[in-house]
């Protein structure tokens, strides 16, 4: 058995000067590895799942809910883990205009 972490795959939709897009899937126990957001995004799930937040302040646990987007802004620190039994996906779209 591999020590490997199980990594999400990005799918690079949009990469201009204005914006990000990228599709994130993720396998049960997936993970995107530690990493830091240098633009405000929005998120946009594309199936219900449950995701694992280890950040410098702890770890929490965010519900994804299809269809209901949210938004965080430029700065945050964190590894984002499909904590769930299916796989799981969503969008992120990054805004590089301040």
């Amino acid at each position: 058995m591999s020590d490997t972490p199980l990594m999400a795959v990005p799918r690079v939709d949009v990469d201009d000067e204005v914006v990000r897009v990228t599709e994130w899937s993720f396998a049960p126990g997936a993970r995107t590895g530690h990493h830091r957001h240098e633009h405000d995004y929005v998120v946009v799930p594309m199936t219900d799942g449950l995701l694992r937040i280890e950040s410098a302040t702890g770890t929490t646990h965010f519900e994804l809910k299809k269809g209901r987007s949210y938004a965080r802004r430029a700065g945050v620190e964190h590894d984002v883990i499909n904590a769930g039994p299916a796989p799981l996906s969503f969008v992120e779209i990054e805004s590089k205009r301040s």
